[in-house]
Order: structure tokens, then sequence, then C-alpha cells
């Protein structure tokens, strides 16, 4: 007789895994998966890779890899050079930064003391705030 064998997950997609198999036991035949669901899919996803992801989640790999891309494309930050000032001016910049989850972020710079701008616009687009 050949042993069964049990899928272990990491604690956050197992937890993913029961929210899914939960919502699943309340909710009425082919009805939609709801946006948190979904999002909470993506993001284990990108933590695990979609394939694991959607066995794990019981979720048609496609449907989940569509979602994942187009988050990626969303969240996409394009690169912007900034010149440097020139060392005799000393001016005033102002910048403002808002993700689309409506975080903001706003730097006033007098003179010529320029911050790390590529650190500053790296932290707060990967979340480090």
């Amino acid at each position: 007789m050949n042993a069964k064998t049990i899928p272990i997950f990491p604690a956050d997609l197992e937890s993913t895994r029961r929210r899914f198999e939960q919502w699943r036991r309340t909710c009425r035949a082919r009805t939609r998966i709801p946006d948190s669901l979904w999002s909470a899919a993506v993001k284990m996803a990108e933590r695990y890779g979609t394939c694991r992801t959607a066995k794990a989640l019981r979720l048609g790999y496609y449907s989940l890899k569509e979602r994942v891309e187009r988050e990626a494309a969303v969240n996409k930050a394009t690169f912007l050079e900034l010149p440097l000032p020139s060392p005799t001016v000393a001016g005033e910049c102002l910048l403002e930064w808002e993700d689309t989850a409506g975080a903001k972020m706003r730097v006033h710079l007098k003179g010529v003391a320029v911050p790390d701008l590529v650190a500053l616009s790296r932290s707060f687009w990967e979340g480090q705030r």
C-alpha cells in the first residue's frame, strides 16, 4: 500500500490556502473569486512562483499568471534621470511621488547638497518607508 504524501507549504501560503478553502465552502457555485483573495494569490505567486501557488490554491495557472503579469505592469516604475544642478547655482527643487495605493512622498531640496535621490526613490517604490 502506498502512503499518500501531504504537501507542506510555507506558513503564509498555507494561510492563504485556508482562506481560499473557507471561501469555497461558503460561496455559491460559479461565484467570482473576490479581489482580496486574488491579491493574496498574486503576492504568494510573486514569492513562491506561479505554478506552486496555483496548485496550492487550486487556481488556474494561466488565470493566476495573467494577474501576476498585470500587477507587475501596473507597479513597474520607469527610470527618470535627473540632471545634477550646476555647482554655481543654489536653486530649489520640489519632488513629489505618489504610488497607485495612494502613498505620497514630498521632498523639498534647497541649495546644492542633493541627497541620494535614487536610493530615496527606490525605498519609496519598494515600500521601505
